[in-house]
């Protein structure tokens, strides 16, 4: 390989590892206070980088946080993907997920907080949860499972449950997430089409290991 070419592959790995480090950093902070009061030198600080980096990769700390949300998504949602690989109904994957996130809260705290403090806008932008959601829903419509009208109110229906949820598990530890999480599924499945009897039983049916 060229040497120009191996300067051009060492510089672009350097770069995507500080945007990385700033990305993590946010992570951390937005987990820990969702961000307020955190300047931009305290971030590239945490991040180990200098401050004129910060500038190379985002415009402000919104685009930072917006980036550091999606990256958090993105993660949780690979980790439910790989709970659902295979169940092939729409229904089955969107009980499964919203009951996953109380099951795997423990196992994503750092996440779970990013959520809780970030605002639906967030959550519903982007990569992630959101774009699966509105696949599984646009699929259980075409294949006549579901037979809600709107997927767009469908879909806000679905993002704010999740943080409802999320926000329960965040303010009332003690409370029994799992369950809430049953149920609200069951009710977003009779909201979307299912009868009550089959909601239920989708919505408790064992959930798969992890592929």
């Amino acid at each position: 390989m060229p040497m120009s070419a191996l300067r051009r592959n060492r510089f672009e790995r350097r770069r995507a590892e500080t945007r990385q480090a700033l990305v993590r950093a946010a992570r951390q902070i937005l987990a820990e206070s969702g961000g307020a009061g955190a300047s931009i030198h305290a971030i590239a600080e945490r991040a180990d980088v200098g401050l004129g980096s910060f500038y190379n990769h985002f415009t402000g700390k919104p685009d930072l946080f917006d980036a550091a949300v999606a990256d958090a998504l993105e993660e949780y949602a690979q980790a439910v993907d790989a709970h659902l690989h295979g169940v092939d109904d729409p229904a089955e994957r969107l009980a499964g997920g919203m009951r996953l996130s109380a099951r795997m809260a423990e196992s994503y705290p750092e996440i779970m907080q990013i959520l809780c403090h970030s605002q639906l806008g967030r959550i519903c932008a982007g990569d992630g949860l959101a774009p699966r959601a509105k696949r599984d829903v646009e699929e259980g419509m075409a294949a006549g499972r579901f037979t809600v009208v709107d997927p767009v109110i469908a879909l806000t229906v679905l993002n704010g449950s999740l943080l409802a949820l999320l926000e329960l598990w965040c303010n009332q530890p003690e409370a029994d997430s799992d369950q809430a999480a049953g149920t609200m599924a069951e009710m977003i499945l009779h909201m979307l089409g299912l009868t009550p009897d089959e909601a239920r039983a989708v919505a408790r049916r064992p959930l798969p290991a992890a592929a």
